[in-house]
């Protein structure tokens, strides 16, 4: 797009903005269409109408997001969500899906050409195949770094090898954490970071052994990254950040070299942060609060949870807030509400990340599994017994009819009146999952418990809802959840935090305001004074026209 279209675009869009106090897009766009062109070119005109129609098009599964985010009006939002003068709270972002091919390419290519080369090639090897060599240049990590569109969970959490080889001393945290700092606050006006990174990476897992990691301590992560936040701290004053250790929850992960097991370690964990901030007084500020992270399908009974409540309740009497990644992905649905509830009951968390288990409209989920299932049987197709499908028919309600399961799982053709009781019990699950899920969510909101939204994350790693637009961030939002907003890996995931609002603006353009969403993304409370801020913006922009 031509730099003088671009700049009439963004002019024109402020002004409707700013004009309007930030209403939703469609109205926007729609009052931009009715408005005075006078003075500007033609294509001006024709590309917001262009790009109305594709956002209905979005709407009715007729365009993909991305013919949106590549639009010149996407562009030119983009510039106007840059350029806004109060910078965005980034809540969830985790250290090694957040670095940079540039950063990562040199530190990379000293491993290899150095003595534990073999070992590395080895690593590298065993996640990406022998097809990943020769890297020789910037180009050739960013290709390893990024998760393609056919893949999911298990293979994101595999593709982080390369920044966990390089992160393995003071000095490598800390150039990390002064480089991200840049890169979000520069690129994105990112004014916030609530880096999520892992404190101890010893694990029982001989895949996530790594030559280096029995040198590095526990306050060399968290100085190298303290010191590498301040110094950019102290090129931008206004710049903020939270360090907030992740604890993996999968049983396995613990240094089986030193602890029976994986309480042991943990609570350990626990006493090592507590004594870092007592050694470190000026951690304080900034390391108050912790997360869990890793793959809970399996993790969703009282007894999981059981295992770290005693050192999460030690945290709590000492101040911090307790975050925890659930919701996200599950082994059944109701698993993954029961999983939520009980992080609310045992743990006790103040915020909820993903949550998407919150999110996902029952009576949608469970018909859609009904007409996969229901198809594929017409064929006398068998539902595959390790599947997601397989698991949700082992919990379905079906009283005195578990024949009509198996009879799916064979691929034995139902009659219509077992069809019709299929249908019986995919509804009484779907309604029993809602009553259950509904609970927990006004639970959260009676408690204040914060929810944080990560789109692209929550749509690429689980496909749990069909499209971007079926997010339920307008939903929450409406529900009067605390909301926060995050990337999660946005290298790994091929977005920024941007492109996060601009697609939650898209997902409800009829409802979902301009300044609510800046609200939400700056924490900016005071609806007054953020009009004053768009006008500021306008200023910027377009001068006192």
């Amino acid at each position: 797009m031509p730099q003088n279209i671009k700049k009439h675009l963004v002019e024109h869009l402020t002004k409707i903005i700013s004009e309007t106090n930030g209403i939703a897009l469609f109205d926007t766009l729609e009052l931009s269409l009715s408005s005075n062109f006078l003075g500007e070119p033609p294509q001006v005109k024709k590309m917001i109408s262009e790009f109305k129609k594709l956002l209905m098009g979005f709407q009715s599964n007729d365009v993909d997001i991305k013919t949106l985010l590549h639009h010149p009006v996407s562009d030119a939002f983009f510039e106007i969500f840059k350029l806004f003068p109060r910078t965005y709270k980034e809540e969830h972002i985790h250290l090694t899906g957040s670095l940079t091919a540039e950063f990562i390419f040199p530190r990379l290519k000293k491993l290899l050409e150095g003595t534990n080369a073999e070992i590395y090639k080895r690593k590298i090897a065993s996640v990406y195949g022998d097809d990943a060599f020769p890297i020789r240049s910037i180009q050739d990590v960013d290709k390893l770094i990024r998760l393609q569109d056919h893949e999911q969970f298990d293979r994101y959490l595999e593709i982080l090898l390369l920044a966990k080889l390089i992160l393995v001393d003071r000095q490598a945290h800390r150039d990390a954490a002064f480089h991200m700092a840049n890169e979000l606050y520069t690129k994105y006006n990112v004014g916030m970071i609530r880096l999520k990174f892992t404190l101890s990476r010893a694990s029982a897992n001989e895949a996530d052994k790594i030559p280096g990691l029995e040198d590095i301590t526990e306050e060399d992560v968290v100085m190298g990254l303290y010191e590498g936040f301040m110094e950019f701290k102290r090129k931008v004053p206004a710049f903020n950040f939270i360090l907030s250790p992740c604890f993996r929850k999968e049983a396995d992960h613990f240094d089986n070299s030193k602890y029976k097991d994986k309480r042991d370690h943990f609570e350990e964990q626990v006493d090592i942060i507590l004594d870092l901030i007592e050694k470190h007084p000026e951690l304080a500020p900034v390391l108050n609060d912790v997360d869990t992270v890793g793959n809970e399908r399996e993790l969703y009974r009282k007894g999981h949870f059981q295992i770290m409540q005693q050192g999460f309740r030690k945290l709590h009497y000492k101040g911090f807030s307790i975050r925890s990644h659930h919701g996200e992905t599950w082994h059944t649905l109701r698993k993954g509400v029961q999983a939520v509830d009980n992080s609310l009951n045992i743990w006790h968390i103040d915020t909820l990340e993903h949550g998407l288990s919150l999110g996902i409209n029952p009576n949608y989920y469970y018909h859609s599994l009904f007409q996969r299932v229901v198809t594929d049987n017409f064929y006398e197709k068998p539902v595959d017994p390790k599947s997601s499908d397989a698991k949700e028919l082992e919990e379905m309600e079906w009283k005195n009819n578990e024949y009509i399961k198996d009879k799916l799982i064979k691929g034995t053709r139902l009659t219509e009146d077992e069809v019709t009781l299929f249908v019986k019990a995919k509804f009484h699950t779907a309604r029993e999952v809602e009553h259950y899920q509904h609970d927990v969510l006004n639970r959260m909101i009676n408690k204040n418990v914060g929810l944080i939204a990560l789109p692209t994350s929550n749509k690429k790693l689980t496909a749990t809802f069909p499209d971007y637009k079926d997010h339920p961030f307008s939903w929450w939002e409406k529900k009067g959840v605390r909301l926060g907003i995050g990337t999660d890996n946005y290298i790994t995931l091929n977005t920024n935090y941007i492109h996060e609002l601009l697609i939650l603006l898209y997902t409800d353009p009829e409802n979902l305001k301009i300044t609510k969403l800046l609200m939400v993304a700056t924490g900016e409370k005071r609806r007054p004074f953020l009009s004053h801020l768009l006008w500021t913006m306008r200023e910027k922009i377009i001068g006192h026209k």
